[in-house]
């Protein structure tokens, strides 16, 4: 052992995004958890706006953290898989946002600090599937984890006020959802493994790693996050009730004969819209565009929990 005691005990980095607001300190609980556990002084990483992870978690494994730990939201956790994937080290989850929809997803309760830091440090692993999305204008690849959508669901994600978030949590979502109800459909043309299945008007193309969104609601019934495959959900509302068909599809998981919600499922999708719309990965607003390919690569991402 050097002298500062740490060398050959493993360490963990902590990947923070310090605008997230938490009522605990992050350091203390750290430095408590690494110490029960006979880990290491943590290696401390903080975001910011112009790099919300990815640099760090690069500089993570550069610093030969044995375990990457996000602290933050889904963009902070998203940032931080987009460099771990297809990698050994193992990626630990601190939830601090408003969705924290992977860590639902993966059955966490997303107010037990103590419990996800353990978890972290000395849970056991499971391998989830990642999803690589491209882009050709702007060209740009990005992972998502949990889902990525184009239309009427990234225009909620553009437009939720993100005070009213600071309040109400994922409540501000139904806000923004209410507010851009009416809205015009757009042509697209959905190929999914290669076949054609949707060329019509559209108001959102929903894509799934996992089944669950804000509020607990479950948007894909059957999606898992480790089957390697990707859950596809096709929203085109028809007339003034078209809404009401749409809510109705959902529940019955789109097993009747109403077009207003379609369910596929696949490896890789593509979506060509007529016209640029709103774009979202793991609910962050990524602008507008027009054409993504999105493929599934199975049990790339170690999770520790």
């Amino acid at each position: 052992m050097t002298a500062n005691g740490f060398t050959d005990l493993k360490r963990p980095a902590i990947i923070v995004n310090p605008a997230k607001p938490v009522e605990v300190d992050v350091k203390a609980l750290a430095a408590k958890h690494c110490s029960e556990n006979g880990w290491g002084e943590p290696i401390w990483l903080e975001t910011t706006k112009e790099d919300p992870g990815v640099g760090q978690a690069k500089e993570a494994l550069r610093q030969g953290a044995d375990v990457v730990i996000a602290a933050g939201g889904d963009g902070t956790v998203r940032c931080v898989a987009e460099v771990l994937a297809g990698g050994d080290v193992p990626m630990g989850l601190l939830p601090f946002g408003t969705g924290n929809l992977l860590a639902r997803n993966l059955g966490m309760d997303v107010t037990d600090f103590d419990g996800a830091m353990a978890g972290a440090l000395a849970g056991t692993e499971r391998k989830i599937d990642v999803v690589r999305a491209r882009r050709n204008d702007p060209d740009k690849e990005q992972l998502f984890l949990v889902m990525a959508g184009v239309g009427y669901d990234a225009t909620i994600m553009a437009d939720t006020n993100e005070d009213l978030k600071d309040k109400v949590g994922w409540l501000a979502y139904v806000d923004a959802g209410i507010r851009n109800l009416p809205g015009k459909p757009v042509k697209a043309t959905i190929v999914i493994d290669g076949k054609d299945v949707v060329h019509r008007g559209i108001r959102s193309v929903m894509v799934g790693n996992c089944g669950k969104v804000q509020g607990g609601l479950e948007i894909f019934p059957d999606a898992k996050m480790d089957d390697g495959l990707l859950d596809v959900a096709v929203l085109a509302p028809q007339g003034k009730l078209g809404w009401f068909s749409v809510i109705a599809g959902m529940i019955g998981k789109g097993r009747g004969k109403d077009t207003s919600v379609e369910y596929y499922q696949g490896k890789s999708v593509e979506i060509t819209l007529e016209h640029n719309d709103d774009y979202q990965l793991d609910g962050d607003h990524e602008g507008e565009g027009k054409h993504v390919a999105m493929t599934i690569e199975p049990g790339a991402l170690t999770i520790r929990l």
